[in-house]
């Protein structure tokens, strides 16, 4: 028993040298792989459709438009992707003549951007680029029995790949118009390239006649866009293609840094298209392909995403110049140096907080936002309102980093519901009155650990058109003093109700209560917290609140619909220009009517009108004047809820290196390095076995069992004699 005792307590000690709780196999020990978390699942990864924060994610790493963003200057930079360099417009009369580039913007009818791409890239590994011997596609024409057994597209064996060409590009740009793609931008850019919105109602026309069947390779849901014209695009040789749009726009630069914009080729369209493929998400809204530095090899939404290295990705440097800051913050020590540094990227799937903020401090995560339950212990503010990281996560080399979110947060009034909607002045006061109650700087305080500014408007701080002080205050929502801008009193709402018709929440002629019904999908820790927060703003004004949360999908389809009235949404800035804010309350971009971004449905015709001067100018005196007027337009007409601005707070551990925070770039994962060496030391030190009670319990039970066992041998040897 004595000897049966040491052989334990060895092997529990032997088997101390790792951690118990590493959630990671063996093998990925010490190997250059980031590792990180989502919590929503992504819905779209095909380029046309995807629209969301939690799909950007990954899309932004495989795919690559022809431009980006720099990655470590500020102002933001456009700089080539895959271009040869980023276009300079030329601008056309309506007949076709070219102009000078100071010409005005009423004399401009088109404009011309001919993009350049680098010849040599090639497309990630993928089955549909797979040919025989004798150039035959190997999977384009696959038989129900031949799909019976491919579940994953890794069940696909053979890969090939070939060079990206300007037709690749303007076979992406037509999926805009694709009838079952329901691309979110369809709207907008049919309004600018020239010949989208045709495109899109010809392909529409025909995918409901007999018609479009004898325009498809065969009746299996693929349409070969390469047959079909768009005037506004063309390839003008194997490495160039034009884009030609209406008026003039400069913000069109930026949609080109966007997946709308990637390339898709041909044969992965007609690939992912083949009946059987969509009933097992064998989809391009499943397994995307790009010529980035990274290709998706493993999608369960549910669990684990991984990005893998494209073998073939065309190569790119760190760049070598940034902020004066960056060289101090060591962000310029890989200048020059070849990209993507990481080999592998594993996201696992959080739905809580608190596991998600566990495994970060153990080390099993490389970086983690705060979240309000845990800022206490990664932040101590300082007596002058100074921000710093408390001694527990400097002591474990934690670095925090902080931005300016370019984002607004707000709760949208649906303006096509006949109670908080329309544009009387009874609606405006209630909407108004909702406005004033809801206390935004409460709300920072309490849920954000104040990182947040109160929203004036839908411009964040960092974007032009946004206005600080006097000069930017709402003076619907606030009073300014001399200490800066007040928040509107309860009286002054309850005012407003009552000139609305809601006396003490009731209608003034039949006494019934004022309900309101906000839609959310607000879940999980704290949900219940804020919704009973909010419950309380309304009943300051006698308003009834009733709140019905769903899942995301199902939200999505009821804004979609117009089945709201009150709804929460939020908007990180697609590109550094106020046109990507104000749009969201454009008219045209009218959800339930256009299919596009103003989830409110807000329209004015005097907003309108002025947006489209707006969106035309340059950054200048005369482009900020028309915001200020659009304004005053909407703090009148109170369409949204105003509510706030974030401010980020990051975390990351000092084994993680190159990252800089970007809410406008979004392919920064090539950039990021990992010191693998260091994380696994550290992660063994942090958890590192505790094995001693476990020692000291075996030799209690021994000392326990010991008399027992000497009396049962004394028994068994008087026995023998």
């Amino acid at each position: 028993m004595h000897r049966l005792s040491i052989l334990l307590l060895l092997t529990l000690l032997m088997g101390c040298e790792t951690a118990w709780n590493d959630p990671y196999p063996a093998a990925e020990r010490g190997r250059n792989v980031l590792y990180s978390a989502f919590t929503d699942r992504p819905k779209h990864l095909d380029p046309v459709q995807s629209y969301s924060s939690d799909e950007i994610t990954f899309t932004a790493q495989i795919y690559e438009p022809p431009l980006q963003y720099h990655y470590l200057r500020r102002p933001y930079e456009l700089i080539a992707a895959t271009a040869a360099a980023v276009p300079q417009p030329r601008y056309l009369d309506a007949a076709g003549k070219r102009l000078p580039q100071s010409a005005e913007a009423a004399r401009i009818a088109f404009t011309d951007y001919v993009i350049d791409i680098k010849p040599g890239i090639r497309f990630q590994p993928h089955p549909a680029f797979a040919r025989t011997a004798e150039g035959v596609y190997v999977y384009h024409e696959l038989t129900p029995a031949a799909l019976a057994e491919k579940y994953v597209l890794s069940d696909f064996p053979l890969r090939d790949t070939r060079e990206l060409t300007a037709a690749d590009y303007v076979y992406g740009i037509k999926r805009l118009a694709h009838p079952r793609l329901h691309s979110p931008i369809l709207g907008l850019m049919s309004e600018y390239i020239v010949g989208l919105g045709d495109l899109a109602k010809n392909l529409q026309k025909s995918a409901l006649t007999s018609a479009a069947n004898a325009r498809r390779d065969r009746a299996d849901g693929w349409l070969d866009l390469r047959a079909e014209e768009l005037v506004g695009v063309a390839v003008l040789d194997r490495y160039s293609y034009r884009i030609r749009i209406r008026g003039k726009y400069p913000q069109f630069l930026y949609w080109l840094t966007m997946p709308f914009f990637a390339p898709m080729p041909w044969e992965a369209d007609k690939f992912h298209s083949q009946p059987g493929m969509a009933e097992k998400n064998l989809t391009l809204d499943w397994y995307p392909i790009g010529t980035g530095p990274y290709m998706l090899t493993e999608n369960n939404p549910n669990a684990r995403m991984v990005l893998e290295r494209n073998p073939h990705f065309r190569g790119e440097s760190y760049p070598c110049d940034g902020e004066p800051e960056d060289r101090q913050s060591g962000l310029l020590d890989d200048c020059g140096k070849s990209l993507p540094f990481i080999d592998k990227v594993i996201f696992t799937r959080e739905k809580e907080q608190i596991p998600y903020w566990n495994k970060f401090l153990q080390g099993y995560y490389d970086a983690s936002g705060i979240s309000s339950d845990s800022f206490d212990q990664a932040i101590q503010v300082g007596s002058g309102g100074e921000v710093s990281l408390t001694a527990e996560m400097r002591a474990q080399g934690i670095r925090l980093a902080t931005s300016v979110a370019t984002t607004s947060f707000y709760m949208g009034f649906n303006m096509l519901d006949p109670l908080v909607g329309g544009s009387s002045e009874q609606a405006q006061k209630l909407r108004q009155a909702i406005a004033i109650a809801i206390d935004q700087e409460e709300f920072i305080s309490i849920f954000q650990n104040g990182r947040g500014i109160a929203a004036q408007g839908p411009i964040p701080p960092g974007i032009f058109g946004y206005r600080s002080g006097r000069d930017g205050v709402n003076p619907v929502m606030y009073d300014w003093t001399t200490d800066g801008p007040r928040r509107k009193s309860v009286a002054q709402a309850r005012q407003l109700l009552a000139a609305a018709g809601w006396p003490a929440g009731r209608h003034a002629k039949t006494g019934e209560p004022l309900v309101i019904h906000l839609d959310t999908t607000a879940t999980g820790v704290g949900a219940k917290t804020r919704i009973d927060w909010l419950n309380k703003q309304f009943q300051k004004i006698d308003v009834q609140l009733v709140v019905r949360s769903t899942d995301y999908n199902r939200f999505q389809e009821k804004v979609r619909k117009g089945a709201v009235q009150l709804f929460y949404l939020g908007w990180n800035a697609d590109y550094p220009d106020p046109e990507n804010f104000l749009f969201l309350l454009y008219g045209p971009q009218g959800k339930v009517k256009h299919n596009g971004e103003n989830a409110a449905n807000y329209a004015n015709a005097e907003y309108d009108r002025l947006f489209e001067q707006m969106r035309a100018l340059e950054n200048s005196p005369r482009r900020q004047a028309l915001i200020n007027r659009m304004m005053v337009i909407l703090q009148g007409d109170t369409p949204w809820v105003w509510g706030f601005h974030p401010l980020d707070y990051s975390l990351h551990h000092v084994w993680l290196l190159n990252r800089k925070p970007s809410k406008v770039g979004n392919n920064t994962m090539k950039y990021q390095r990992v010191d693998a060496k260091l994380r696994q030391t550290l992660r063994d030190r942090w958890n590192h076995p505790i094995v001693w009670p476990l020692g000291l319990m075996v030799a209690l039970l021994v000392l326990l069992a010991l008399p027992a066992l000497l009396g049962h041998r004394r028994r068994e040897s008087a026995t023998a004699h």
